[in-house]
């Protein structure tokens, strides 16, 4: 009985494991001051192959049908790519084309409070996460020169060591954002009653994520997402102004 009662007792006293700490960051626009799909397919038709040009209005068919919303995000960025980036490029030449972009943002595509809330976070102890719709390609690439190693992104399908217009997973927006978020945790061994979770992002597309965390900020917010963060007392961080 004494035994038992002395093991009883030091389970008691063993400490709690301290939570992990986290910081997601939303990409578009919340860290970088415009949107960067297109960009970067702008940027991959210019220094690649400029005669592509001539081919975007082969676009303002499926642009009307997803404005109509009579095609999914999906498709309209999967038409986007083959028009870009044709139908293959060869890994070695998407690599090179994703650092040189990231390059780009990183000189002049980005909030410089946002450079510096990312060492501040990282500083303060917590791990540093992107979760974006942006592709992993670029995303990646850009989480390297910022030295983030967690990125949960939009995947591409690479096929025989060229990569394809095909999107690789669902695209990561919205709800699928957030189950792709839930989705790393498990991977990473991480409990979420273990974890403390701030999330940063502009758009009101982001709810679902922005509820499941413990802290929602609202980054250069869209209008909706201004109102919801008003009514639910989230913190509002705008650095456009």
């Amino acid at each position: 009985m004494a035994e038992a009662r002395r093991q009883t007792d030091y389970a008691a006293a063993r400490p709690v494991p301290a939570k992990m700490m986290l910081s997601v960051f939303d990409l578009d626009r919340t860290l970088t001051i415009l949107p960067t799909y297109t960009p970067f397919l702008l940027f991959a038709i210019w220094t690649r192959a400029p005669w592509r040009f001539l081919l975007l209005p082969l676009l303002l068919p499926v642009a009307m049908l997803y404005a109509l919303k009579l095609v999914p995000r999906r498709a309209m960025k999967q038409a986007m790519h083959r028009i870009a980036l044709g139908r293959r490029l060869a890994e070695r030449d998407a690599a090179r084309l994703a650092d040189r972009f990231a390059r780009r943002l990183v000189a002049r595509g980005l909030y410089t409070q946002g450079l510096a809330l990312i060492e501040a976070e990282r500083a303060a102890g917590r791990r540093i996460v992107i979760a974006t719709a942006a592709p992993h390609l670029y995303t990646a690439a850009l989480a390297r020169r910022l030295g983030i190693a967690d990125v949960i992104a939009t995947a591409s399908t690479w096929r025989d060591g060229w990569l394809t217009p095909t999107i690789g997973s669902a695209n990561c927006y919205g709800g699928d954002k957030r189950h792709r978020v839930e989705a790393f945790l498990d991977v990473a061994g991480i409990a979420r009653d273990r974890a403390h979770i701030r999330f940063y992002s502009d758009h009101v597309s982001d709810l679902p994520m922005l509820a499941f965390a413990d802290e929602a900020v609202a980054v250069n917010p869209s209008a909706k997402l201004r109102q919801v963060a008003t009514a639910r007392g989230w913190p509002i961080v705008d650095w456009r102004r």
